[in-house]
């Protein structure tokens, strides 16, 4: 009779991992194997555990506000949507915080690590919330723009307009259908439109109907990688064409009366203080006044950027701040005479009422600005710390004012002016808040000018660490960054702080009983005082440096090492050095592109000897300055016609460039006219790179790159660095955003300059 197998009765010891026998020398094996499975887990498990309870204690200890890493995590989720390129990398990232906050939550609730818990949990939220918010927006304002370059006879109504004597124009957002095969109109669609200035009429304002013949150009992509990305810009703002007005524009219907609204408050008023002062001070006393800076000569911007002063032109902090502290301090003077008033009230509160009121009132006239909303939020909150009794420069206050800028335009986040505006601030915040600088700045008893003299030596390393802090933003979107700025701002923060726009406030009411022309005067020499210190600071030998483009790692570094030094606190907080140091040494060691390609094919740069040489003497400033700044050549550019290392016919250039003892053979379209394809064939066989304008046969076959209209029309522009055979592109930071259709030849250019000349903010 055969043997019964055994089984274990429940009452067995039986190892985890035990096979169920109780004999037999496999199933002993398969127990030990387990058990030193468990031992390995055990060992890696407790150093992490050991970390994790380590991050928890040094976050309790640690004493931060959660209020600016909250906004910190916000910012990420935005910068996350915008650098991932599809919407299913877009809903994992959301996926991922929220994994990390339910991660948080499970931590939170066991009590075990409760400050490491929390923050993962509101970060997580936090992040999801911010690729939410920018995804939310997107799909909401984005506009697609128009499939193709046209010329159009449309009626449109006018939204909005700009002056900008300067360039001769006058710009208009408008309101029109877009074109249908049928010619019945289709949905609507926002341009914008400039306008000569011997077309412009008064009545060209909000609520005008005009019929107007104008050439359209879809918004353009960056010309080439690191370019300024004008398409971008243009979605979020509801563009769908920019463009220029051809011939006569007729005004079909007038505005309605009183449409001007505060647009046109800003327009008499930009007129009236251009009228009473002229030349280059009354354009800068007309944008300090009403926020036009149309007036204001390229040259004069171009100064004032170089010498690090751009941020007196754009109205956000300072100007804010000042017009609040003059209405705040004048209301607490005049009222406080009033007996009745100051035993019933508390005369701060007022004040800080009136000073609100006043900077509310600043930023509507001046055109309500991302930086200058900003600056109005932070004020209007310092006032209220004043009026509790509480400390106003704080990161929570900071915190606040960006969460409410992120509310309303969380694309800002990738424009320079919120980088900027926002990184000046918590420069100063993170100063002043130091022990150090509250140490030198605590009163004590000292001789009368010690106080001025402490007090101005603050002020100039208040000037230097917003210059490093600024720096690496400068470089990443405008490669070229000044050296003197620090010493600039000295005098011109005083200067117009405390001369300029007191004496243009004083004009004004002056000029309302006719006695403001010596005001007026006093004004014109304050204002060209601050010129000549910025055409002095900028034309000093070293005032500039320019950079290739660092790369977005690089400017992520810089930006995290930034945040943490600013917002950690205690020794730990040097850590932050470390990303920073890499992110300098990566910065410099950035070589130079040794070519770059516009995204149509028509304008191309070679670096060569530290001389930018051009395919072709282009008419389009534009492109010509882009592809110095990111050769980071500040010399003017030379013909490649002209360099003896090229041959040139009107067709076509031949180029040898060497790059560590190899050298490569470049072909060039430069015409149009008909070549026939076996010339052609075995030309591109006798080169590495050809590029042209236009769609090439197969036939021409080069041995690296084929740079024609097929292929740039996929991916833009393009940096090529020979020494390493390394080719970046525009498309690859584009993605699947509604701004970016891969059409990389369809539009020549914008018909507004970067942010370099007109929209930088560095707001103190």
């Amino acid at each position: 009779m055969a043997a019964q197998p055994t089984y274990p009765s429940p009452s067995d010891d039986v190892t985890p991992g035990h096979n169920g026998r109780s004999d037999g020398v496999t199933g002993a094996g398969d127990g030990a194997a387990q058990q030193r499975l468990w031992q390995v887990v055990r060992r890696v498990s407790s150093p992490v555990k050991h970390a994790v309870r380590r991050v928890d204690a040094g976050l309790s200890q640690a004493g931060l506000e959660r209020g600016p890493w909250l906004v910190v995590a916000v910012i990420a989720g935005i910068a996350l949507w915008l650098a991932l390129p599809t919407p299913l990398t877009w809903a994992g990232a959301a996926l991922a915080a929220g994994a990390s906050a339910g991660t948080g939550l499970v931590l939170l609730r066991s009590g075990r690590v409760p400050d490491l818990g929390l923050a993962l949990f509101v970060l997580g939220l936090a992040v999801a919330f911010g690729i939410g918010l920018i995804w939310a927006r997107s799909a909401t304002v984005g506009a697609p723009a128009i499939d193709y370059p046209q010329m159009r006879t449309m009626d449109v109504a006018v939204l909005e307009r700009e002056e900008q004597p300067a360039r001769e124009r006058i710009r208009l957002i408008v309101a029109t259908r877009e074109a249908t095969v049928d010619g019945t109109g289709g949905k609507a669609i926002k341009l914008r439109i400039n306008v000569p200035i011997e077309q412009a009429q008064p009545v060209m304002q909000r609520g005008a109907v005009l019929r107007m013949t104008a050439r359209l150009m879809p918004p353009a992509a960056p010309l080439v990688p690191g370019g300024y990305d004008f398409a971008r810009t243009a979605w979020f703002q509801g563009l769908a064409a920019t463009g220029s007005a051809v011939g006569e524009v007729e005004v079909i219907k007038p505005p309605p009366p009183g449409w001007g609204g505060i647009a046109q408050v800003q327009r008499d008023l930009s007129a009236h203080v251009r009228s009473r002062l002229g030349g280059s001070a009354g354009s800068i006393a007309a944008a300090f006044a009403s926020g036009d800076r149309g007036a204001i000569a390229e040259g004069d911007e171009d100064a004032m950027r170089d010498a690090g002063l751009t941020h007196l032109l754009s109205i956000s902090g300072l100007h804010v701040s000042a017009v609040i502290a003059a209405a705040y301090f004048l209301a607490l003077k005049l009222l406080a005479p009033w007996p009745w008033l100051a035993l019933r009230v508390r005369l701060p509160v007022v004040a800080a009422a009136v000073g609100a009121l006043a900077g509310v009132g600043y930023t509507l006239l001046t055109g309500a600005e991302v930086p200058t909303v900003r600056s109005c939020a932070a004020a209007v909150l310092v006032l209220i710390a004043l009026a509790l009794g509480r400390e106003p420069l704080t990161f929570r206050l900071l915190s606040v004012a960006a969460g409410f800028v992120l509310l309303l335009w969380p694309e800002s986040v990738a424009g320079p002016s919120f980088q900027m505006s926002f990184a000046a601030v918590l420069a100063i915040v993170a100063l002043h808040n130091s022990a150090p600088a509250r140490a030198f700045l605590a009163p004590r008893e000292e001789a009368w000018f010690m106080r001025p003299l402490r007090g101005g030596a603050m002020l100039l390393v208040t000037g230097l660490v917003i210059e490093i802090a600024l720096m690496p933003i400068v470089l990443f979107h405008f490669h070229r960054a000044g050296f003197y700025g620090a010493f600039a701002n000295m005098v011109g923060i005083p200067l117009v702080t405390f001369v300029s726009m007191p004496l243009i406030a004083l004009a004004l009411v002056a000029d309302l009983v006719g006695l403001g022309a010596p005001i007026w005067w006093l004004v014109g020499k304050s204002l060209d005082l601050l010129l000549g210190i910025a055409h002095f600071t900028a034309s000093r030998p070293g005032a500039v440096k320019l950079a290739p483009h660092m790369g977005s790692f690089a400017f992520l570094l810089f930006v995290g090492g930034g945040l943490w030094l600013a917002l950690w606190s205690g020794r730990a907080r040097f850590a932050g050095l470390v990303p920073v140091a890499i992110a300098t040494v990566l910065t410099i060691t950035t070589p130079r592109p040794d070519i770059l390609i516009s995204r149509d094919g028509r304008d191309v740069g070679i670096v060569e000897a530290g001389e930018l040489l051009t395919l072709r003497e282009s008419q389009s400033s534009y492109a010509s300055d882009t592809l110095a700044e990111l050769g980071a050549l500040d010399s003017e550019p030379v013909p490649l016609a002209q360099w003896p290392g090229a041959r040139c016919s009107p067709e076509f250039c031949v180029a040898s460039i060497t790059r560590e003892s190899e050298t490569y053979h470049l072909l060039l379209a430069r015409g149009r006219d008909y070549v026939t394809e076996r010339d052609l064939a075995a030309a591109c066989a006798r080169v590495d790179i050809v590029v042209a304008d236009r769609w090439l046969p197969r036939s021409c076959a080069p041995r690296w790159i084929k740079a024609d209209r097929r292929m740039l029309s996929e991916t833009g522009g393009l940096a090529i660095r020979l020494a390493d055979r390394d080719i970046q592109t525009v498309a690859e930071g584009q993605g699947a955003h509604g701004w970016w259709h891969g059409e990389g030849g369809v539009a020549r250019e914008p018909d507004d300059p970067p942010p370099a000349r007109n929209q930088t903010d560095r707001t103190q």
